[in-house]
């Protein structure tokens, strides 16, 4: 099976910046987990969206897997108070 590459929109850097490096190094080894399969168990597909939501811990990470292009967008990193303002 081929390996997806992970994108980030530019603003999740900035998203980043306001999380524990603790917390960072969990979200980021989940997100590279998605390269090798994108719709992990635990996943939600957002409804009226083509994007997914993933939970790691109290973060969520919300993106959208391109098939066609083997490609993921990663699309917003936050609270998930952050998350659904």
């Amino acid at each position: 099976m081929a390996e997806y590459k992970i994108f980030f929109k530019k603003s999740v850097w900035k998203d980043f910046e306001s999380i524990p490096n603790k917390d960072l190094k969990r979200i980021l080894k989940r997100i590279e987990s998605l390269s090798t399969s994108p719709r992990l168990p635990g996943c939600q597909k957002l409804s009226g969206q083509e994007r997914y939501r993933l939970r790691q811990g109290r973060y969520r990470i919300i993106y959208s897997i391109q098939d066609e292009e083997l490609t993921i967008w990663v699309i917003k990193v936050g609270h998930r108070k952050e998350i659904y303002r």
